[in-house]
């Protein structure tokens, strides 16, 4: 009895510790990274504090023990955040001839420089944009260098800079796109496109954004000493930093659209985010409202990473939501939702 006394105050002990940090992460999306760049970090690692939450409060309730009250309470505060890594059920309305999809995808270069060992990248992306045939789609990390075919699209509006290799972000469409435009970040290689897409008689603005890389190797073999560990924060705290002026500047432009809208986007970051609150705002995250799993969309091996995402406007409906993380043609994977009016 003795030994099982103080086997339970050392996990009560490392309940605390995990309480703290998840109350912590909870306050996060609240507080500008800029203030708190080491804390920041939280929000990268939120679905693993609520998966530990869950077993501490497991491991207590089948001792009776009333231990359990502490992550009990933390995961009903947390309810909301629950939603945003992990969906029970998935919605698929009946399709209708005015459903339109959505397709977000970063590409990263098409492997122009054989990060994968592959050479049908651009061929095998081609031939999946053809297959699922969205309506609207927005590719980050996009370059113009491959043999990947768009044709089947009439409209575009694809935005490059560099010398060497042009690189940035394409819109495509089905619908004519009658208005275009660049949204700057100050210092950095990152940014944002528009397109105002005529659907019909309805207007709708689709945004392709690709905030601030974090710029970390996602395998997870990598040796890391205290020097290593050094560097990934400060490169992480400055990339949040980032990430939240370019948010504030994204949020601004938002306030001057006459449209409803359709973000698609690589952010970088969690749904646990100030960056995610800030672009979100009151918009729906199509995940939550029509996928199911983890909705997983970067490929980092054994964590269901989600960084990137499709927001809309509360006029449009989410009749269906997909993850494709089984097509390893990039480190991220296709995002596609069935919307309608």
């Amino acid at each position: 009895m003795q030994k099982q006394s103080w086997l339970s105050k050392i996990m009560f002990f490392f309940n605390i510790v995990l309480a703290v940090l998840t109350f912590l992460a909870y306050l996060l999306p609240f507080l500008a990274p800029k203030a708190f760049p080491f804390l920041s970090v939280l929000t990268l690692i939120m679905p693993l504090f609520l998966i530990l939450n869950f077993f501490f409060f497991v491991y207590w309730v089948l001792q009776l023990k009333r231990q359990m009250l502490l992550s009990g309470i933390l995961l009903l505060l947390g309810i909301t955040f629950i939603n945003r890594f992990y969906k029970f059920s998935e919605t698929n309305l009946p399709k209708e001839t005015s459903d339109f999809k959505v397709m977000s995808y970063n590409v990263r270069l098409f492997n122009i420089y054989e990060w994968l060992p592959k050479n049908d990248v651009p061929e095998q992306i081609s031939k999946l944009i053809r297959t699922e045939s969205p309506d609207i789609l927005c590719l980050q990390d996009f370059t113009d260098n491959v043999s990947a075919d768009f044709n089947q699209f009439p409209y575009s509006y694809v935005n490059l800079n560099g010398e060497k290799l042009k690189y940035g972000q394409a819109i495509y469409s089905n619908y004519k796109i009658i208005n275009k435009g660049e949204i700057e970040f100050p210092g950095s290689f990152n940014n944002a496109i528009f397109a105002d897409v005529l659907k019909g008689k309805d207007t709708i603005r689709v945004y392709s954004i690709h905030l601030q890389s974090v710029k970390i190797s996602a395998d997870i073999n990598e040796k890391i000493d205290e020097a290593k560990s050094k560097f990934i924060m400060k490169r992480l705290s400055l990339a949040f930093g980032k990430q939240q002026q370019q948010s504030e500047i994204i949020r601004e432009h938002f306030e001057n659209c006459p449209y409803p809208k359709i973000i698609c986007s690589d952010l970088n970051n969690s749904a646990f985010s100030y960056v995610y609150r800030t672009i979100k705002g009151e918009m729906k995250d199509a995940f939550e409202e029509g996928g199911t799993g983890f909705g997983k969309s970067y490929n980092f091996k054994y964590y269901p990473a989600r960084i990137d995402f499709i927001l809309v406007d509360n006029v449009i409906e989410v009749k269906q939501f997909t993850a494709i993380d089984t097509f390893f043609q990039s480190d991220h994977f296709p995002q596609i939702a069935r919307l309608n009016f």
